[in-house]
């Protein structure tokens, strides 16, 4: 047995649904300019260009429903896609036998420090600074094939605060799921545990912190990431200038806060909760 200078990372797995196993991911793999106005609005024709890809880090995958804001970015975009994730590979995979690779497909957010991305773009450097940094791809867990089959069509649909940033049909995607995994298996030698993340519609636009993003695709239920969860239970908060600890959360936007120092609370007053401002809905 060989030994280890030290102990290894763990290795990123995805949740599945309804299996106590768990996806174990190899590597990242994701597709760009992949729905024709989405390549618009970032400034190319998209009838004039092949597939081209770039790759994430395994553990760049968090299902945990937070997104820290990254450092050294003030232009942070989300991106809403659907991630396939593969069984089995090898090169020179045919179109025709492609989709018997898949394993299962999931909801996923390709987060991107544009700012940093736009400056890579001009010097001709690789994408990693403004594409790969930790937390960078939030995900949901897998529905595997036999129970949703391959999705082709249906809505995509990301709202932030609430508000619809990002709309669009799953057929609209210019290189199809088998077209995408087929063209890969020709530079890579693809395998089980490669994910696919296969582009975002148009609508890209900053998040600040605070925002709640909310995926969802037809079939393959919800995805609810934002900032409120990390504030572990403890955590202060104001509430008419007094600080009261969270004591548990009912979702991804609501907190429970223990009010028992304040000698009065309204619906409507305002939390702060790490500069942001959250209303009380119930008391």
């Amino acid at each position: 047995m060989t030994e280890l200078a030290f102990a290894p990372s763990a290795i990123t797995t995805l949740p599945i649904v309804g299996a106590e196993a768990r996806f174990p991911v190899r590597r990242v793999y994701c597709i760009g300019r992949n729905y024709a106005a989405h390549a618009i609005e970032m400034g190319h024709d998209p009838d004039k260009e092949e597939p081209f890809f770039f790759q994430k880090n395994p553990n760049n995958l968090d299902t945990s429903g937070q997104f820290p804001y990254p450092p050294e970015s003030s232009d942070v975009h989300h991106e809403a896609e659907m991630l396939i994730a593969l069984k089995s590979g090898g090169t020179n995979i045919s179109v025709e036998s492609a989709l018997t690779h898949v394993f299962g497909y999931g909801l996923s957010l390709d987060m991107t420090r544009r700012d940093l991305q736009g400056i890579q773009k001009k010097m001709g450097r690789p994408w990693e600074i403004g594409k790969a940094f930790e937390r960078s791809a939030p995900c949901g867990p897998l529905h595997r094939v036999s129970e949703v089959g391959h999705p082709d069509q249906g809505s995509l649909l990301l709202t932030v605060k609430g508000e619809v940033r990002q709309e669009a049909d799953l057929n609209q995607m210019i290189w199809k799921v088998p077209e995408m995994i087929s063209y890969l298996s020709k530079y890579f030698e693809l395998a089980a545990g490669d994910v696919i993340m296969s582009g975002t519609p148009s609508g890209v636009a900053a998040v600040e912190k605070g925002d709640i993003m909310v995926l969802t695709i037809d079939g393959l239920g919800k995805l609810e990431v934002g900032y409120p969860r990390q504030a572990p239970n403890g955590t202060p908060v104001l509430i008419n200038g007094v600080r009261c600890p969270i004591v548990g959360r009912v979702s991804m936007d609501m907190i429970t806060v223990d009010v028992s120092e304040l000698s009065r609370v309204a619906i409507g007053d305002k939390v702060i909760l790490w500069g942001t401002d959250l209303p009380v809905n119930e008391v």
